[in-house]
């Protein structure tokens, strides 16, 4: 495999780190961004091979600096990887109309920024690789507490779906990654904020729910350097997969919504098949 540029956001923490690391231990240079960059540069050292650029990836004016620095540093953009992301954790009434507006900020139109401004590079190149990190919440939601979450990853599914079709004649190849319970600080403080209670109706269940997600930090099974390896072998296939389902939970969380859509599509058939014009 020839030596490719990545930009990753999100890359001073988490499993962002893991992706530099992969990347770089393959032989690429890396664009490494993050909202510190200072931050960014102290995590990952200095190398040849590694950029680290401010980029909130909220911030359309930062997404495209740092595409601009990445172009001046290495010539081109090989892959981008869009991993910032946050969780809002909640019940939907709970959760105030501003927390859902930072959910989808920061895991569906941030996403669209970075992609928007590195996409000129990529057409201009008749190359490139996407890769946007979801969820297993953007393949089945039906439980509590991640509405505005699950939103969000089901709008960047749908879009990078539809992007795809965009941009395939280009040369440019796209790929969703729904990784289930993978140990990075998602969960933590940093990342992982909960809705204030305030309707009574919820108390009896909000508790346990809240202490379930606490409990799960540092104690999922999901090895995200055996990620990041994966998406060095990914990036490096002639024909990268449009989705990649990582780990086993989502494999088992994707085979039971197959399921349940067979079920509904059986429970209704003939119904649904009545409904053109006679």
């Amino acid at each position: 495999m020839s030596k490719q540029v990545w930009l990753i956001t999100g890359a001073g923490r988490g499993m962002g780190v893991d992706f530099v690391r992969a990347a770089l231990a393959a032989g690429h240079s890396v664009v490494a961004s993050g909202r510190d960059r200072d931050r960014v540069s102290r995590v990952l050292g200095t190398s040849s091979d590694v950029l680290a650029v401010t980029l909130d990836v909220t911030s359309a004016a930062d997404a495209e600096a740092a595409v601009r620095a990445s172009v001046d540093r290495f010539g081109r953009i090989d892959v981008l990887v869009n991993n910032a992301a946050s969780f809002y954790a909640g019940y939907f009434e709970e959760l105030t109309p501003a927390q859902i507006d930072r959910q989808l900020a920061a895991s569906l139109i941030g996403p669209m920024n970075v992609t928007r401004a590195v996409l000129p590079v990529m057409r201009r190149q008749r190359s490139g690789h996407i890769i946007s990190i979801s969820s297993s919440a953007g393949i089945a939601a039906g439980f509590e507490f991640v509405s505005a979450y699950a939103a969000s990853k089901f709008g960047l599914e749908g879009w990078m779906e539809s992007l795809q079709a965009e941009i395939a004649p280009f040369g440019i190849a796209t790929t969703i990654v729904n990784p289930g319970f993978f140990r990075t600080e998602l969960l933590t403080e940093q990342s992982t904020n909960f809705a204030e209670p305030s309707i009574a109706d919820y108390d009896e269940r909000r508790g346990p729910l809240v202490e379930y997600w606490k409990a799960q930090n540092g104690q999922q099974s999901g090895d995200p350097a055996k990620l990041a390896r994966t998406l060095i072998t990914i990036a490096s296939e002639k024909q990268p997969p449009r989705r990649f389902i990582a780990g086993a939970d989502v494999i088992a969380t994707a085979e039971q919504k197959i399921a349940e859509l067979k079920t509904q599509i059986e429970a209704h058939r003939q119904l649904s098949n009545s409904l053109a014009f006679n």
